[in-house]
């Protein structure tokens, strides 16, 4: 194992053991659960908008260690974010993770979610390290159509 391989499970490892954001927001603006059949993976998001900034993002999950580490990455990546920046963000990991090709780095910012680009290697892992970011997409677009329909 190379060394960079090494750091990324470590990196990984750190983000399962202690998850960041991991809670309830009492009150939150969006709740939305998500669920991975495939590997019984389940967690409900909460988030907390202030006008288009993402204030504040809990998550309560439980799975496996990919999807516990990449939901604890994603939280720290969006949390205070622009929803627009969110969107952003969440459909570059989904591209790096979708497209085998794709050598999508994120900068020093968002450099742990690099960690979980391994994981193409092993497709039946996919669906895992993007529940949290799928979850995060379809409750910011319901929220989205629910605002353009008032």
């Amino acid at each position: 194992m190379s060394l960079q391989d090494e750091l990324y499970k470590e990196t990984i490892l750190d983000h399962y053991h202690c998850p960041r954001n991991h809670g309830v927001i009492s009150g939150a603006t969006l709740k939305q659960e998500g669920t991975n059949p495939l590997c019984g993976d389940e967690l409900t998001l909460y988030i907390k908008l202030n006008n288009d900034t993402i204030e504040d993002i809990k998550i309560e999950a439980k799975g496996c260690s990919i999807s516990m580490a990449s939901s604890s990455m994603m939280t720290e990546a969006i949390i205070g974010q622009k929803i627009k920046n969110a969107q952003i963000i969440a459909h570059n990991f989904k591209d790096m993770m979708l497209n085998k090709g794709n050598d999508y780095v994120f900068n020093e910012t968002n450099e742990d979610l690099n960690s979980l680009n391994g994981v193409k290697k092993y497709p039946v892992r996919i669906k895992c390290a993007l529940l949290a970011w799928n979850t995060l997409l379809q409750s910011l677009e319901k929220d989205e159509a629910k605002a353009q329909g008032e």
